[in-house]
């Protein structure tokens, strides 16, 4: 599996874990799938939480200059946001 691959896959669990929906609801996301704003249970209190878990689960840094609306656009903007702070 390659790191994207593990990237995406951690991106999938932390959605499903953090957000409480179902794993086959989650497997459905595509890049264009839009999360925030679009799922109800994405609120300003769920990101924080998100967030939290991606540094966690992914050994990465989010700062506060790096959090916008446009990186919780998308699914495919989250996944593209942590693999660029993997470096995948």
């Amino acid at each position: 599996m390659s790191e994207a691959d593990k990237v995406e896959q951690v991106v999938r669990s932390v959605l499903r874990d953090v957000l409480g929906i179902s794993q086959e609801r989650v497997d459905k996301f595509d890049a264009d799938t839009e999360l925030f704003g679009n799922l109800p249970e994405l609120d300003s209190m769920a990101v924080a939480g998100l967030l939290t878990e991606l540094e966690d689960r992914l050994g990465i840094v989010i700062d506060d200059d790096d959090v916008d609306g446009e990186m919780l656009a998308s699914f495919g903007a989250l996944y593209a946001f942590a693999a660029d702070k993997v470096g995948a």
